[in-house]
């Protein structure tokens, strides 16, 4: 009984993470270059019933009786990077990545500088002239003059991009987007913001980039809410099954007290 008990809290447990993760979905159904998360489930390892061991001429005997599982555990939180529709703007400083890749940002950590990567083309031009995003994060681009990785400066200047991300300010070519890829996204983290953190990663210079056009989020709204209703149907059946074990439990206490 008490197994059992075990059992049902762990798939409450398993189902709560998984409505957290499809409320998170449902919330940045709207958000530029969203990628939508999956929580995988597996079951713990199974524990070997055997019976008691008997010795019968001198053969010590154990029957095997099967398996017995203690319920389902949160296996990782994987994140799904399908490509979200392209929609057109009419601001200069949208961009939009058509295929594999992310535009890298820099963040500014006290004395230190970190990068990131998004597919959030949602920029703007700060009031120093850099290019950030909405976070206040510096775009990062190759100036195409000193070859250095630097932040892009604009400054009052009109921009432009041809689909390769290569960068004109007033129509000089200027910079190109310091765009990357990732052999295996898997080792890609959300780390807020819609940014990731990343180990290794690859120039990708075979980009294709869209001005005046952001990348909408992978989310389905409509699959999302059948996904969430199924999850609350059973959340709520598993917690009837507790309230039933439990009551089964009391009823099994009152029968073997002594009165």
């Amino acid at each position: 009984m008490i197994r059992s008990l075990y059992t049902t809290i762990s798939g409450m447990i398993t189902q709560q993470a998984k409505q957290d993760v499809i409320t998170n979905n449902m919330s940045n159904a709207n958000t530029v270059g969203f990628k939508g998360d999956n929580l995988a489930i597996r079951k713990f390892n199974d524990v070997l019933i055997q019976n008691q061991s008997k010795i019968y001429n001198g053969v010590n005997y154990t029957q095997t009786i099967g398996n017995l599982s203690f319920g389902s555990r949160i296996d990782e939180t994987a994140t799904d990077f399908t490509q979200g529709n392209i929609e057109s703007t009419d601001s200069d400083t949208d961009f939009a990545i058509d295929g594999r890749g992310f535009f890298t940002v820099s963040r500014d950590n006290g004395t230190t500088a970190q990068n990131y990567y998004t597919r959030d083309g949602h920029f703007h031009v700060n009031m120093q002239g850099y290019l950030v995003n909405d976070s206040g994060d510096y775009v990062m681009g190759r100036n195409i003059n000193s070859g250095n990785v630097e932040r892009i400066n604009v400054g009052n200047g009109k921009i432009t991009s041809d689909i390769y991300g290569n960068i004109n300010i007033d129509g000089t070519p200027a910079y190109a987007f310091q765009t990357v890829d990732f052999n295996n996204y898997n080792t890609l983290k959300k780390v807020g913001d819609n940014l990731y953190q990343g180990e290794n990663p690859i120039a990708n210079n075979n980009i294709f980039v869209k001005q005046k056009s952001l990348e909408e989020s992978n989310i389905n709204p409509v699959n999302e809410m059948v996904n969430m209703m199924s999850t609350m149907r059973t959340f709520e059946t598993q917690q009837k099954i507790v309230q039933s074990i439990d009551q089964t439990l009391g009823q099994a206490i009152d029968v073997g007290t002594v009165r």
